[in-house]
């Protein structure tokens, strides 16, 4: 990670500038979407501009070396990356930093911090990059902690060892997608795990929150690249045995892979690893109609192919990103592989696409998928972090609804679900918003769809009808039958819909290995499971 200061209120470096041209052209777009003539723009908080609160604790002085309350990093460590938290921010809203932050070296830090912590009743949250959007690295707010706690990771930063002949590396979780692939580099290995918030998450936090990489198919979640891995509880240690697979009872690891730091800080992990693609093809294909686009993409998820990229967008987000014509929505659909040519996978997948009436460019270079309607697309997605405190300043609230379904209730979950969508936005502001959709994974048995929807709200009232419109659309993805999260975890946001989709008596259960790993409760109140009264 690199020495220079993030921005405390949105995504970045604080010497990041976003260029005025981009400002000038993300603004006709949301004037000629959202029927707005002229913005006003709020500025974005400083640092002089807010009073923060004085820590409640003290940490000991063995801890003081790795410890802050530094007001800057504690402002930095408030609020993750989602609309919700800019509009907070820009509200000049900080009212619930964490009283103290840690930055350890090493393993036997994050012990005695959390000996610390278990000792004096302080709340834990255990912090990787800060890019949640779901509330996932905000403090607790529960009164009968004497304070809080956010454990940073950055520093446990380390490729500490390769296993070239297995295609594994162990890796330290407090490393930055960059720098991991940074050190992989000379080896001629990859994780290949990219994703949104690539530049600003760590490893350990794409394994706590059960994260969704690169791949399209076979790969998709972290899930599938963890081989082992270490995790300090306040209880000691834990660690697993290393394994391509292993058929002894109930897989350990899985516990802790999504689990958001309520049972644990995971601070190395065994990952799967492999070799840099050298052939690679990818293409656009046009459709006339969504659903026949869906029908396509469901036979290539079941047809053995396994693209590494099958991105279904709809017209309207298409053309929103400058990669459509606002009539034909395109799949970006992209094949890879470090062994052999992937000139026959391509060329049956557009078989598929033609036979659900689906017209494509030719491929006709190794660098495709950066050309083209697919480049364009690409580019605006690696963009849109850097978007949102520029949209929040103007009032434009854009937030994203993630989800997987079976084949069978796609169509109508989609038609649902988008009309829900829209009229929540309506309802709320009192004025037509944008809905759209497209796929970021796809399975055999259903695809995981991703809805955007922008609106124009009152400066005054960002907050709230965020939460209004948040409320309405949650309810509706679990009334529809979607899962409430594909790849963006629980958080404290998600946590109501979770309660509902979970059964019981796995809560009960989970109650129960918190309860041994974590005896007085302090790491993540609140996320999954609330503290015993």
């Amino acid at each position: 990670m690199s020495d220079r200061r993030l921005k405390f209120y949105a995504w970045g470096f604080e010497d990041e500038i976003v260029a005025l041209d981009e400002i000038t052209a993300m603004e006709k777009k949301w004037a000629k979407y959202l029927g707005i003539t002229e913005f006003k723009v709020t500025p974005p908080p400083t640092l002089d501009e807010i009073t923060v609160s004085a820590s409640r604790v003290n940490p000991p002085a063995s801890l003081l070396r790795i410890c802050t309350t530094d007001k800057y990093e504690r402002l930095a460590h408030t609020y993750g990356s989602s609309a919700h938290d800019y509009s907070r921010a820009f509200r000049r809203d900080f009212s619930n930093p964490p009283d103290v932050v840690a930055y350890p070296r090493n393993e036997r830090d994050v012990l005695d911090l959390l000996d610390w912590c278990s000792n004096d009743n302080i709340a834990v949250t255990p912090y990787g990059g800060g890019s949640s959007v779901v509330g996932g690295v905000e403090p607790s707010r529960d009164t009968r902690y004497a304070g809080t706690l956010s454990l940073d990771l950055r520093y446990l930063n380390q490729v500490l060892e390769i296993d070239k002949e297995s295609e594994c590396a162990r890796v330290q979780a407090g490393i930055f997608g960059p720098e991991l692939e940074r050190q992989l580099k000379p080896s001629g290995l990859t994780m290949r795990f990219f994703l949104q918030s690539f530049e600003f998450s760590t490893l350990g936090g794409w394994i706590a929150t059960r994260a969704a990489g690169h791949y399209a198919t076979i790969a998709t979640q972290i899930d599938d690249h963890v081989q082992s891995m270490r995790v300090a509880t306040p209880s000691g240690m834990y660690e697993s045995r290393r394994f391509p697979v292993s058929g002894a009872g109930p897989n350990p690891d899985r516990v802790f892979i999504g689990s958001e730091g309520t049972l644990g800080v995971i601070t190395e992990a065994w990952i799967r690893l492999r070799k840099r693609p050298t052939y690679r093809k990818s293409v656009t294909v046009k459709f006339a109609d969504f659903y026949k686009g869906a029908d396509a993409v469901r036979v290539i998820s079941q047809s053995g192919l396994y693209p590494a990229n099958c991105r279904l967008i709809d017209a309207f987000e298409a053309e929103f990103n400058g990669a459509g014509d606002g009539a034909h929505s395109i799949l970006v659909l992209g094949f890879e592989s470090a062994d052999h040519p992937v000139d026959h996978r391509l060329a049956r997948a557009l078989e598929i696409c033609a036979d659900h009436g689906g017209t494509a460019d030719v491929p006709d270079a190794t660098e495709s998928h950066k050309a083209g309607s697919a480049g364009q697309w690409r580019d605006t997605f690696i963009r849109a972090p850097y978007y949102r405190e520029h949209a929040i300043a103007r009032g434009v609230m854009r937030e994203t609804f993630e989800t997987c379904v079976t084949w069978d209730r796609f169509k109508d979950f989609h038609q649902n679900f988008t009309e829900a969508m829209r009229k929540a936005v309506q309802d709320v502001t009192g004025r037509p918003g944008t809905a759209s959709c497209r796929f970021t994974h796809i399975y055999p048995d259903g695809p995981a769809p991703y809805f955007t929807y922008h609106g124009y709200g009152d400066h005054n009232r960002l907050v709230e009808q965020f939460w209004d419109i948040k409320r309405a659309i949650s309810s509706a993805m679990v009334r529809f039958g979607g899962t409430i999260t594909h790849h963006h975890a629980l958080g404290r946001d998600h946590r109501e819909w979770y309660d509902r989709e979970r059964p019981e008596l796995f809560a009960k259960a989970f109650e129960a290995m918190k309860s041994e790993l974590d005896p007085r409760w302090i790491l993540n109140p609140g996320i999954h499971i609330n503290p015993p009264k």
